[in-house]
């Protein structure tokens, strides 16, 4: 309101000082305040009053002003005439402009005039029906406006402002135009240009050049379904125009929003969008056409609802025929339900269409696909694999569309329909275009333009032709061409015989089984549609004319698996088509997609693609294939008509399928012939009853194999993990492992089969989701071709499904594994992601002879780790199985970090690597090498030494866990003296002693670079040795780390490490089992002590300290307020240490992140009070209380009863049941219990339940010695759930809500106490997110993305 306000006033203000420079005749001020006025209302959305003011300043220019006054003018003039879509007077006065500026050497108005003419050429493009020259303007003009934008940001004019604006503009409509040219790469990279160019030149937040580019790139990322970007630049563009008050900006901001919710069906929250949208375009004068606009997408927006209500009763009429259809399986009913979910199918196809329902599209088409097959009908085949195709386009799955496609190509080409290979061939051009193959989309067209000319298919040549123009015009810039084909196409539609052959395309036949459908009732047809008007279909009843046997609908389906010599081959399909055409609507509605003014968006081009709608009303029925314009899906905020080539991969569903399929009485690998059918529906086990011919079956590569290849039991069910590549062939049959219990589970991929272990997919016993996905994903792409495989694309896999539903919890998982070797599960993949060392690995398998190793490639798969990171940890590898490996790495030449840890590797294996590292080629660009914990021997130092690459790239070097003994001092010498880059060396656990650490003291200089160094139990290592690496140490200007864990520090070494740690600034000082004591504890942290503290990391753990340190620490807080991780586990603090760890951690210098204080004997007590002083604590997010709770402690606490007063009977009856469970234990389990309840006091002979007031009196255990013993602590472990501690613990847990890491294992907490502190966990800013691992004495408390088991400690990173 105070914009408007400040506006009114200046219009007033610019009104008087016009009025007072035409009444003193000062032409030059009249002219200047009627342009400043006619400004001001342009702004305020006034066009035909500014377009008023304008003329007059105009006219005052011509006839009393110079000519270069002229420019300001019309160039006003221009941009108020392009407003108002008067594109003639427009280009006049911007032509007008540009000559102007070009008489007068104006640089600055030159760039001006070439935007706008740009502007106004891209106008009429988006407007016109293949207007060439107008798309070639805009781009000559877009292009000049840019490079002259670059001369004035390089060399700007004296006295003028600079001209990034006006840079960034030219990115912004280069972007905008090649948006909607459908060259979306090339597009974003103008955009996001843009924007970089606004961060480097410091442009201000709320800027206008930032709010056009945020708004063209929401509405690119909605076109590439990336809604989550899209969202925020579209709510960027929004504040943006909303802080400058730019009203129609903000406007078309919300028009933007709406239509990203329209796309994903949040049809409340677009209608929302679009009403804000409204109010804004009627509060400007004359932006009629906008406001208008919106209110027919809100009109759209509640039609969307209306369909989207009625495809949910479709669903469940759907639904109800499927079970319809199973009831009446191998009876005479059969064939007719499956027509009637045909039809239902065809209906729920439509209105997934209408409401750009893509994920719902393709389960249609595929349960069509499996209706097709069942009725052994090529054709609806065929049509489903169109209806599949184009899903997979829709979603932006090029790869998979276009194989659907050439399917559907192939089986229309087996039964002679030119008709439907026409089709699939345009469709299949129109992929390749969206893909960037324009030749190849060229040829495809042509090919499908010559196919419908030999079948005389009018419409279908209107339409190839339409698609060849386009390519010609756009794709390829051919005038020539693009005229040629321009006149065929007139020729087409002004034929006198057009007509005549639409009616003739109907009369041929139909479907083999859409006859049938002429008895349906009503009810079984879909009668409603959404918009009858826009999506109309001409269809035509027909029937067999060329078919001698009329199928009955009830004739059994096993009739249709043998040969019928009487069937005669069908004719072409010729079904009458709707005008394909791409000549867009009229419609002069106000574009939403801006440029550096208002620019519209919209699309030049329709998409062929193939209905599989049964007609419309009671009395057709006939599938009518028909070429027709597919709903936009732009039309939420485009002025036209627009393209269908709009696609992401968003996570897509799997349809349901039951995992109990047999329906007849042969067994799960009972195989059928099915010869009248091309059907290459791959995952379905077809189980009819065949008797007398020979039982066959269907594989994944369409061959019918022997019954005998498909095995009876377990041992047959084939899963390739002995041998990986056998999975590539059994893994495409659907076998079964019969009634035995089967360890495998299929998973079904798309059309493929992987059969997988499922007892290589668990973590701590239990089945882990992630392990699932991540091994389905290796088996797919091992099994994959060749040529699939060479691509080196892997699957990202985003759900799997069980029984419908998507795998998530726990339970879920338990009812998998409960069914393992019954049916299969579904899968979905996401994205495919390169993988190169993945493919490489398996082609040097393959050549080697070797079977892949199945740990390999999942680590290979790790999506965490670039390509450059080869991290194959714990593989099990050894120098003849690492081979393949290696190779790999060879041929990938360039690698950053390689991790072989944890592996059964020796020397063998680091003397290949100077051949990796060599043939490369890389001379520089650092190089991790972890080789820890394998079976190396000195001699491996060696091999590196001899590797002059590593001299510049080896940075970090980890070899500790292998016995490489003193023998290996000279090599560590070489390397540290000749790798001038290396700053991280692990030489921990070498059975090195003190004349190797002595070599290493004598190898640094002050030149050195090592920063961390790691040597920690190794032994015998003298206190001189460490004495003089400590001096050494102290003269490098970069080291940090230090670890000496497992090394015994005497004094004279203390004293020397003090020394260390005032000289350098250490950031991680690991001391863990060194034995230091209190006061050298204390002593040291003074040392490290400084100002700016520098230290993060401290390890003190088993070193001997009592509470006196931990009080001491909370009484001088300043000592270890920079450090982050704590690590005390190991040390006797007791009770009275942790009161002072409560201290530490309430006061507010404390800043740790990581506290480790296990083993510290802190008991129960204490663990409940350092959790709950964790609620004045905002930093600390891990923490670790293992082995803190002594079985004693549990046994003797103190219980209220009360509590279970009134479940004495149940109480009673668990005493008796584990009386029972004791008494019938074996003789070596009785021992083993003996064994185990040494520690149990054995004088506890009786326990006695009496405080409560009745029902317990007298209830007391009759067992002796050594039974009463286990009773007591197994009810004490139970009441402790009731227990007053318990629920302080629970209440403590809730309240430190900033903790992601909690260890409570080993503190005797039974599992139902577990769960309850689980509870705990979960509730608060945790819920959602919270995880668990409670098995037995472990009880891990975390949140996702934190890892409590998988991380062995020596592979933990300081």
């Amino acid at each position: 309101m105070r914009q408007k306000d400040e506006a009114s006033h200046q219009l007033s203000a610019a009104k008087r000082a016009y009025k007072n420079a035409a009444e003193v005749g000062n032409r030059q001020e009249e002219a200047r305040w009627a342009n400043m006025i006619g400004d001001i209302l342009k702004n305020r959305g006034e066009y035909v009053e500014a377009l008023r003011w304008l003329r007059v300043d105009y006219d005052v220019s011509v006839k009393h002003l110079p000519e270069k006054q002229l420019l300001p003018t019309c160039q006003s003039l221009g941009e108020v005439y392009l407003r108002l879509q008067h594109y003639r007077d427009a280009l006049i006065y911007q032509k007008k402009h540009l000559e102007l500026a070009k008489d007068a050497d104006d640089i600055i108005e030159q760039q001006r005039a070439s935007t706008q003419l740009g502007r106004t050429y891209h106008d009429v493009f988006m407007k016109s029906d293949g207007d060439h020259n107008s798309v070639r303007n805009a781009k000559k003009y877009f292009k000049s406006a840019m490079k002259l934008a670059q001369v004035l940001k390089e060399n700007p004019p004296l006295n003028k402002c600079s001209f990034i604006k006006e840079y960034i503009d030219a990115h912004n409509n280069l972007g905008m135009l090649e948006m909607d040219l459908d060259n979306f790469e090339e597009a974003e990279k103008f955009l996001t240009r843009g924007l970089q160019i606004c961060d480097e030149e410091e442009v201000i937040e709320n800027d206008a050049a930032r709010s056009r580019l945020h708004h063209n790139l929401g509405t690119l990322y909605t076109e590439l379904r990336r809604w989550g970007k899209a969202h925020e630049h579209i709510s960027k563009d929004i504040i943006i125009c909303k802080q400058i008050g730019h009203r129609q900006g903000e406007a078309k901001g919300y028009i933007n929003l709406g239509e990203l919710h329209y796309r994903n069906q949040k049809y409340n929250e677009a209608i929302f969008s679009y009403q804000k949208a409204l109010d804004l375009a009627k509060s400007l004068e004359d932006e009629d056409a906008l406001a208008d606009q919106i209110d027919t997408n809100i009109e759209i927006v509640r039609e969307a609802m209306k369909v989207m209500d009625e495809l949910k009763k479709e669903e469940q009429n759907l639904k109800k025929l499927e079970r319809n259809t199973e009831m009446a399986r191998g009876m005479a009913g059969e064939r007719k339900c499956l027509l009637k979910q045909n039809a239902s199918l065809d209906c729920l196809v439509e209105k997934s269409r209408t409401i750009f329902l893509w994920i719902k599209l393709r389960e249609y088409g595929k349960k069509k696909k499996r209706i097709a097959s069942e009725l052994c009908d090529k054709e609806k085949l065929s049509d489903s694999f169109l209806v599949i195709g184009e899903s997979y386009q829709k979603l932006r799955k090029f790869t998979k569309a276009l194989k659907w496609y050439r399917k559907s190509w192939e089986t229309y080409k087996s039964i002679g329909s030119l008709e439907g290979q026409a089709l699939a061939k345009i469709n299949i051009g129109d992929i390749l275009d969206s893909d960037g193959d324009w030749r190849g989309a060229l040829d495809a067209f042509e090919e499908g333009y010559r196919i419908a000319v030999h079948a005389k298919l009018s419409s279908v040549q209107l339409s190839a032709l339409e698609n060849i123009h386009y390519s010609h015009m756009i794709r390829f810039d051919n005038i020539e061409e693009a005229r040629k084909t321009q006149l065929l196409i007139d020729k087409l539609k002004q034929s006198e015989n057009r007509e005549l052959d639409a009616e003739d395309m109907a009369v041929n036949c139909c479907s083999e089984t859409e006859t049938e459908l002429d008895d349906l009732s009503p009810d079984d047809r879909c009668h409603s549609s959404f918009s009858p008007e826009k999506s109309k279909l001409n269809s035509t009843k027909s029937k067999f004319s060329d078919t001698p046997d009329e199928l009955d609908e009830d004739t059994p389906l096993i009739s249709l698996c043998r040969p019928k010599r009487n069937l005669a081959k069908l004719r072409t399909a010729r079904v009458a088509v709707t005008n394909a055409s791409t000549k867009p609507p009229e419609l002069s509605t106000q574009s939403t997609s801006r440029s550096s003014g208002s620019l519209t968006i919209g699309r030049k081009r329709f998409r062929v693609i193939l209905s599989d709608d049964e007609g419309e009303g009671d009395e057709v029925h006939c599938s009518s294939r028909t070429v027709h314009k597919c709903p936009a899906e732009g039309v939420a905020t485009s002025d036209e008509y627009k393209t269908s080539k709009y696609s992401s991969s968003p996570v897509h569903e799997f349809q349901d399928v039951s995992l109990a399929g047999a329906r007849c009485s042969v067994s799960a690998c009972t195989p059928v012939n099915l010869e009248e059918s091309t059907c290459s529906y791959k995952s379905r086990i077809s189980r009819l009853g065949v008797q007398d011919d020979k039982d066959l079956t269907f594989t994944n590569t369409d061959a019918a194999v022997d019954e005998s290849s498909c095995g009876a039991n377990a041992d047959n069910c084939t899963d390739g993990y002995g041998n990986l590549f056998e999975n590539r062939n059994s893994a495409t049959k659907l076998q079964s492992c019969g009634d035995e219990p089967c360890p495998h589970i299929t998973c079904k991929i798309d059309e493929d089969l992987v059969h997988l272990k499922l007892d290589s997919c668990r973590i701590g016993g239990k089945l882990n989701i992630e392990e699932m996905k991540v091994e389905v994903a290796c088996l797919y792409f091992l099994q994959l071709s060749i040529g699939k495989r060479s691509r080196g694309l892997v699957p990202v896999i985003q759900h799997i499904k069980y029984g419908g539903r998507i795998l998530e919890s726990l339970e879920m998982l338990d009812a998998l594994e409960n069914h393992s070797g019954k049916g299969w599960i579904e899968v979905s993949v996401g994205v495919m992601v390169p993988k190169n060392v993945m493919k490489l690995y398996i082609d040097c398998c393959e050549a080697l002879s070797e079977p892949p190793n199945l740990k390999v490639l999942k680590k290979l798969y790790n999506l965490e780790v670039s390509e450059d990171e080869v991290v194959v940890s714990d593989c099990g590898l050894q120098d003849i199985s690492v081979a393949p490996l290696l190779n790999a790495l060879q041929a990938h030449k360039t690698v950053a970090v390689l991790d072989l840890s944890h592996n059964l590797l020796g020397n063998g294996t680091v003397e290949k690597f100077k051949q990796v590292f060599t043939s490369s080629g890389q001379s520089y660009g650092g190089l991790v090498l972890d080789l820890h914990s394998n079976r190396l021997g000195p001699t491996a130092l060696f091999h590196i030494c001899e590797c002059p690459v590593l001299y510049a790239r080896l940075e970090v070097l980890d070899i500790s866990g292998n016995r490489l003994t003193d023998a290996c001092a000279s090599y560590l010498s070489t390397i540290l003296r000749t790798c001038k880059a290396l700053y991280s060396l692990n030489i921990e656990n070498c059975s090195i002693t003190s004349r190797t650490i002595q070599k290493v003291a004598d190898s640094l200089d002050s030149e050195s670079v090592l920063t961390n160094l790691c040597l920690g139990y190794n032994y015998p290592v003298s206190g001189n040795a460490m004495v003089n690496l400590f001096l050494k140490l102290a003269t490098l200007k970069r080291f940090q780390e230090l670890n000496v864990n497992g090394i015994k520090l005497s004094k004279p070494v203390l004293d020397s490490l003090r020394k260390l740690a005032k000289e350098c600034c250490l950031s991680g000082l690991m001391l863990g089992n060194s034995n230091i004591g209190n006061d050298g504890a204390i002593q040291l942290m003074k040392s490290l002590y400084k100002e700016a503290q520098e230290l993060v990391k401290l390890d003190l753990s088993y070193c001997g300290l009592t509470c006196d340190y931990i009080v001491r620490l909370s009484n001088e807080v300043s000592l270890i307020s920079g450090i982050l991780e704590l690590n005390l586990g190991g040390n006797p603090i007791m009770h009275e240490g942790g009161n002072a760890l409560v201290s530490l951690l309430t006061n507010p210098q404390c800043c740790l992140k990581v506290l480790v204080v296990c083993k510290c004997q802190l008991g129960l007590v204490g663990v409940i009070q350092i959790l709950k002083a964790l609620s004045e604590n905002i930093s600390l997010e891990e923490l670790n209380l293992a082995e803190n709770v002594s079985q004693d402690e549990i046994r003797t606490l103190p219980h209220d009863f009360s509590s279970v007063n009134e479940n004495s009977n149940s109480l009673q009856k668990d005493l008796n049941q584990y009386k029972s469970l004791f008494k019938a234990l074996q003789p070596d389990e009785v021992q083993t219990v003996q064994q185990e309840s040494s520690a149990v006091n054995t004088n506890e002979n009786q326990l006695e339940v009496a405080d409560s007031e009745d029902d317990l009196v007298g209830v007391e255990a009759t067992l002796s010695g050594l039974e009463d013993s286990r009773i007591s602590l197994f009810l004490k472990k139970a009441f402790l759930s009731e227990c007053q501690f318990t629920q302080e613990l629970v209440a403590a847990i809730k309240v430190a809500g900033q903790l992601q890491l909690l260890d409570l294992s080993q503190n005797e907490f039974s599992k139902e106490v577990g769960e309850m502190l689980y509870t705990a966990w979960s509730s608060g800013a945790r819920a959602g997110v919270a995880q668990r691992h409670i098995e037995e004495n472990t009880v891990h408390l975390l949140v996702n993305g934190k890892k409590c088991c998988s991380i062995k400690s020596c592979c933990k990173r300081i």
